[in-house]
């Protein structure tokens, strides 16, 4: 742990820093990173050891409340916002926070105005699926080398603006492989291969919550079985509603043991001042 000032100035403590994950380039050391998005998945997260996260806006304050020294990104959606002011108000909030690093999708003048704030920016490369329009669906990037040399291209236009850091989403492994240490920016791999500085799944791609009909991705490895124990409540739920509007109707529920029972000898009490009353 490393003691720091968080971006809105308090003291507090971090597993890695900015330096850190730079200083991994070049090493043998990997990175885990994945997307808590509520309470249980980050208690889960933390217990694992998972080194690095990524979530959502409205989840960086209980992330900061559950996981307080765990070095989390934050960021918008390529639409959230419509002005280059909205979107720094929002990475300003978000740091302040305490966030360590601000994601956007947006342009490279977007990009340069955050960092030269002094905000660490995270960006994507490879599959963006935000524009998959442009490409013809979903797919994979970097089969070929001139879509591999723009790859690499892209990745040092990303410095040049002051980039720190980019999710490489489903790249040709051969080409991150080549690249990663011809650039200064950290790399979390989704699907890209061992060669970036982090290796990032989602929570509920490495617990196997997809189903067969979800189709899950080329790079979604389950490491786990949810699904099964999810259909296995949905089918509990299912029954044991179905029993119980099957047993209402019937005239059997509320069972005998589930009734409230008046004390010995006070319902004859009752039932004579009621007479009375009535």
């Amino acid at each position: 742990m490393k003691r720091i000032y968080d971006f809105a100035r308090r003291p507090t403590m971090r597993n890695y820093t900015v330096d850190d994950l730079r200083a991994l380039k070049g090493s043998s050391k990997k990175l885990s990173m994945s997307n808590p998005s509520n309470p249980e998945e980050l208690q889960a997260c933390i217990d694992a050891g998972i080194d690095l996260l990524v979530v959502w806006d409205e989840h960086i304050e209980f992330t900061r409340d559950v996981a307080p020294h765990i070095f989390a990104g934050v960021g918008s959606t390529w639409a959230q916002f419509g002005s280059t002011q909205d979107i720094m108000d929002h990475a300003f909030d978000m740091m302040r926070k305490g966030a360590d690093m601000y994601y956007t999708l947006r342009s490279f003048d977007v990009m340069e105005t955050l960092a030269k704030e002094g905000i660490p920016v995270q960006s994507h490369i490879g599959l963006i699926p935000t524009f998959s329009h442009y490409c013809g669906g979903l797919r994979a990037w970097g089969r070929t080398a001139d879509e591999a040399i723009e790859i690499y291209k892209t990745l040092k236009r990303m410095e040049d603006v002051g980039v720190f850091a980019v999710e490489a989403e489903c790249i040709a492994e051969e080409v991150l492989e080549a690249v990663n240490d011809k650039t200064s920016i950290v790399t979390f791999s989704l699907g890209s291969g061992n060669a970036g500085d982090a290796i990032f799944s989602f929570v509920k791609d490495i617990c196997g919550e997809a189903s067969e009909e979800d189709k899950p991705p080329k790079h979604a490895h389950a490491f786990g079985n949810l699904r099964r124990l999810q259909d296995q409540i949905r089918d509990e739920r299912r029954a044991a509603l179905g029993a119980f509007d099957a047993e209402v109707k019937a005239g059997n529920f509320p069972y005998p043991q589930n009734n409230i029972k008046m004390h010995a000898n006070e319902k004859e009490t009752f039932l004579e001042e009621l007479d009375k009353l009535s």
